[in-house]
């Protein structure tokens, strides 16, 4: 019977795929036929990665999938199969460490997903089944479900307005949890359901809900009711997003509300829009993949090296089988390329050490820990919104230090977004000033035929359009009769533009005061109440730029206002009337206000009962109903007559900016959507080579994606720049998302832009120092931390391939496998992760006073071949000296005066502890801002070190095999010539990085006696900077009513 009724209803449409029906409360619209439950996803929140029983496989995949995880593994798993020179602990542990500490961070972090999961997800709702409040747990509500909201909480799914406490079944909503809008939105229920207050009255509806499916759009909603009365005869009524609560909204100055549950859980707009986005990898993440490359490659010609020496060396008889190591007979049977092959292996295993893998885990915690700095920066916090920065991911710190181009947003972000009316024209009169009569402040300019004032009935004409032509409502705490409550008004609206333009017309004697049962309320200048009956809102959207009302007069004459950007009113106008106009609206542009011009035109009766069809058959339509509007919109907005336009000044935040290039949007459509042949290709190389030569560029009135197509387009330059972009409104987001680095600005226009955002802060001055100082700093201690580890590395795996040359590449381990496992873990870890954390080489004063520091580390300057290939001859040179220092010192037959000979393991033992106090002296040096932490991880680490040696030397261990190392170490240290060949090769291995710190001292102090000379004359002839980063800035300058 429904069926049959729905097809009569919708009679020649076809059945859609792409809706949903949704029966409200549950309940069969038809006495006769029993209602079928419908499967929708129920109302959980899944944020959460992992669960407890999908942790441990699904964490350990996605670790492994990491190139340095996956090889130690490899690594691991040959130690465990071949008979290797090394204990597969020594590869394990260390490879177990760097799992773990992961696999505890990973999992901290969903567990406390989860717990913000269970506090939504358990919370307390009353839904109402039988006449009754049930209450229930948020995620037991099922689409259908009539849900019963009260003042000061917020939605838990995404509802359709039923009705509310009051008698015109509107309520008011604030959004900032979705799009940190925090003035009051007003929404509407149907007209059929206002009076079904009560949960008795609710549950007599019998209605059906057609919408759309889920999708993330929070300003999107298409749908229909069709409500049912006994009579089974379907009354439908066209639902848009006025009318849906959307979860995570709050209810606000309304006592209660009924709604129904039409998306519930995971298909919430709410959480539709919090889903992931692309991952960004920076550019020292691809230094690093480049240096491992770089890193293996040694690693293979070391290990290729020794194997084929050592088939060498045993090419004499002597030396492949002497007479105090026989071979067995399945030794002498194995084939030669396998025997080979294994010893490739074995020696790989020897070496591995070279490839840092505790970095990774060092790096991500640095990341980690030092995202916190940013949060914690007080001079980042912003008392009149009560907070301060946020960092949504932590993996790009150091791409802050790196950026080349910054593409920024005027509207909101280098501007306030706090809209101030300046000025209007009306028929080419200008008008400024605040007054209660429209009088003597009217000027001319432009080619006027007269000069006297516009006349009298055109002045309250356009006044009047600004009272009507808006979506502004009224808060008061007291009803509003007339003029006597006017100056209590407070306006409420989305847009600040509209809010300025209606306090315009309220300073000229016209005051908007609210909107009544669909009549639209004004006080004239006379003091009179003029009432207007709403008939239609054609609402703004970007691709028409307009936005129209449809009101009729108390003497019937219906009238249609429109006021929008100039591009798209002056097209719909006479043309002999833009003249008037036009001279003001580009004089008011070039002084960087906000135009919007006013249009109106009469309807006539026969003429709106078409319109009024044709709108009411467009709002019905489910499918393409934005496509099938905006054509009835195009078709009613024609032939209008120009009133005037207005000014209006948004407050800037930062100084007046300086452009080179000034270009629009749709000569940027000619530009960046050009036509395969060759001459129209060239377009966009000539536009580029344009931007290249300006200090700065302004891309004005475009649209959200040719934000992201300029960004792409400077991103694919040759060199790969780094961008950045900043805005504060949700169409900024494609180019958020399109840069390297994403700044979202927590302003007036919402959200959605910090939320997508990699950092958002409050302003856009803030800007400065996160760059000038936060991007410089992380980027030079990750670039340090970077090359500490690979140079720490390649210190201690060299020794151990030269030792091959005096063993008889026989893989005879140099160190022990305690230290093996425990250099990167325990004896250097700690002292690079505090350098990394705390450092600055320069006071932050310096860096965001002076952006030269900034371009001086540009470019990915510190991790380039050059630093490179520094700390890698670096490491290569005192790698030798700890060796061939240890080995001459071998020299002597005896060390200690008893005539006693050192081992093996006391040689290894000594170029080990050489190489623990060299490596981290060398850190030492390096430090620039010492606090107390430093100084206690370095000479801890170094403290430590000694105490585990005596320890693990200074007992015998019941699970060893072999004690090797039995007082080694208390026994060496008992030599003094130990003890100065020790400093002795400390002193010979940092003797160059202390010459060169001197050098650079000497040099530094002379810089800055030329420098302080330098700008006593520079001041005076310098040209004032238009960016505080010294970087080519792309702005969008929006025109958002």
């Amino acid at each position: 019977m429904f069926r049959r009724s729905l097809n009569r209803f919708c009679a020649g449409e076809e059945k859609r795929v792409g809706t949903r029906t949704v029966f409200v409360g549950n309940h069969s619209v038809s006495g006769t036929e029993a209602y079928v439950a419908q499967r929708f996803c129920d109302n959980r929140i899944v944020s959460s990665k992992y669960t407890l029983w999908n942790f441990l496989p699904k964490n350990l995949f996605e670790q492994f999938r990491r190139i340095a995880n996956f090889y130690f593994l490899i690594i691991f798993l040959v130690q465990v199969t071949v008979d290797t020179p090394t204990s597969p602990v020594t590869s394990g542990l260390p490879l177990f460490f760097v799992i773990t500490v992961t696999a505890i961070k990973q999992g901290y972090e969903d567990w406390l997903r989860h717990r913000a999961d269970n506090e939504v997800n358990k919370s307390t709702v009353y839904i109402i089944e039988n006449a009754k409040r049930v209450r229930k747990e948020s995620e037991k509500i099922k689409v259908g479900d009539v849900v019963e909201v009260q003042a000061d909480e917020t939605f838990p799914c995404d509802l359709i307005l039923l009705s509310s406490c009051t008698t015109d079944g509107t309520c008011y909503v604030t959004t900032a949890s979705l799009d940190g809008e925090s003035n009051c939105k007003i929404h509407y229920a149907v007209r059929d359901t206002i009076a079904l207050c009560t949960a008795e009255s609710i549950d007599t509806l019998r209605a059906a809900i057609e919408c759309e499916q889920p999708q993330p759009d929070l300003y999107k909603f298409v749908g229909r009711i069709n409500i049912y009365s006994n009579s089974l005869e379907a009354v439908a009524r066209s639902l848009g997003p006025e009318n849906l609560l959307l979860k995570g909204a709050t209810l606000k100055n309304t006592e209660k509300i009924y709604g129904v549950a039409v998306y519930t859980g995971m298909e919430t707009k709410m959480a539709l829009n919090y889903q992931g986005k692309s991952q960004k990898r920076s550019a020292v993440e691809k230094s690093i993949n480049a240096f491992l490359i770089v890193y293996l490659f040694i690693l293979l010609t070391k290990a290729a090296v020794c194997t084929t020496l050592k088939y060498v060396w045993q090419s004499t008889p002597y030396n492949d089988e002497p007479w105090y190591n026989q071979k067995t007979q399945k030794e002498r049977e194995t084939l030669k390329v396998l025997k080979m092959f294994t010893d490739f292996l074995s020696f790989m295993v020897l070496f591995n050490f070279i490839i840092p893998v505790s970095m990774y885990v060092t790096v991500e915690m640095q990341k980690f820990l030092g995202s916190f700095f940013i949060s914690w920066d007080k001079d980042f916090y912003d008392e009149e919104i009560n907070e301060g920065a946020l960092v949504n991911t932590s993996d790009l710190n150091e791409e802050l230090g790196q950026v080349d181009y910054v593409f920024t947003d005027k509207t909101g972000t280098l501007t306030e977004n706090s809209m101030e009316f300046i000025e209007c024209c009306i028929d080419g009169h200008k008008y400024k000033g605040v007054t209660q009569e429209v009088d003597g402040l009217s000027q001319t300019d432009g080619p006027l035929t007269y000069f006297d004032k516009a006349d009298k009935n055109r002045e309250e004409l356009f006044l009047r359009a600004l009272c009507l032509c808006h979506t502004v409502e009224i808060k008061t705490n007291d009803a509003v009769d007339g003029a006597t409550e006017s100056a209590e008004l407070t306006y409420i609206s989305s847009s600040p533009d509209e809010i300025a333009l209606v306090k315009g017309a309220k300073k000229y004697g016209f005051t908007f005061l609210g909107n009544r049962n669909g009549h639209m309320r004004v006080e004239n200048q006379r003091k009179e109440i003029e009432e207007y009956e709403l008939l239609h809102t054609l609402n703004f959207d970007a691709v028409r730029r307009r936005m129209s009302v449809i009101v009729k007069t108390q003497e019937g004459d219906i009238l249609l206002f429109c006021k929008g950007a100039d591009s798209a009113v002056f097209p719909r106008v006479q043309n002999h009337e833009i003249e008037l106009t036009k001279v003001h609206v580009e004089r008011n542009a070039m002084d960087g206000y906000r135009t919007l011009c006013v249009a109106f035109k009469e309807i006539a009766p026969d003429d709106y009962e078409r319109i009024n069809r044709q709108l009411i058959e467009a709002k019905m339509a489910l499918q393409d109903r934005e496509e099938k509007m905006e054509k009835v919109f195009d078709d009613i907005e024609t032939n209008m007559n120009l009133i005037g336009a207005t000014a209006v000044e948004d407050k800037a935040w930062t100084e007046h900016q300086e452009y080179g290039l000034i270009i629009d949007g749709s000569t940027l459509s000619l530009i960046l959507n050009s036509s395969q042949d060759s001459s129209s290709n060239n377009y966009k190389s000539i536009f580029l080579q344009i931007c290249m030569k300006c200090t700065a560029v302004l891309c004005c009135r475009m649209a959200p994606l040719q934000k992201a197509q300029i960004v792409r387009m400077v991103k694919n330059l040759k060199g790969s720049p780094i961008t950045l972009s900043i805005g504060d409104g949700a169409n900024d987001v494609s180019m958020i998302l399109e840069s390297h680095v994403g700044i979202g600005i927590k302003g007036k226009e919402g959200r959605q832009a910090a939320r997508n955002s990699d950092y958002s802060v409050p302003k856009f001055k803030h800007l400065k120092k996160l760059l000038l100082a936060h991007g410089h700093l992380y980027y030079v201690r990750i670039a340090h931390l970077v090359q500490y580890f690979f140079y720490k590395n390649l210190c201690f795996i060299l020794p151990q391939f030269l030792y091959q040359f005096f063993c008889g590449f026989s893989q005879q381990p140099l160190y022990d496998a305690a230290y093996l496992t425990m250099y990167n873990i325990c004896f250097t870890s700690l002292p690079i992760l505090a350098y990394s954390l705390l450092e600055q080489h320069i006071n932050i004063d310096t860096l965001t006073s002076d952006p030269r520091l900034y371009m001086k580390i540009s470019g990915n300057a510190m991790l380039q071949l050059g630093p490179f290939l520094y700390w890698t001859f670096l490491a290569a040179f005192e790698g030798t000296v700890f060796f061939f220092g240890t080995y001459f010192l071998f020299q002597t037959a005896s060390l200690e005066e008893n005539g006693k000979v050192y081992g093996n393991w006391t040689f290894g033992t000594i170029v080990f502890t050489v190489l623990v106090f060299t490596v981290t002296l060398k850190l030492a040096l390096d430090t620039r801002f010492w606090t107390w932490i430093n100084h206690f991880v370095i000479w801890g680490s170094l403290a430590f070190y000694v105490f585990f040696s005596f320890f693990w030397g200074g007992i015998i261990w019941p699970f060893l095999k072999q004690q090797r190392m039995y007082f080694v170490f208390a026994q060496m240290l008992s030599s003094v010539s130990t003890w100065l060949a020790i400093i002795l090769l400390i002193f010979i291995s940092l003797f160059p990085e202390i010459l060169l710190i001197v050098l650079k001292n000497v040099r530094r102090r002379s810089a800055r006696r030329n420098l302080s000379c330098r700008r006593a004359s520079d001041s005076l002839s310098a040209r004032p900077s238009v960016r505080p980063l010294l970087l080519r800035t792309f702005s969008d300058e929006s025109n958002v009513l």
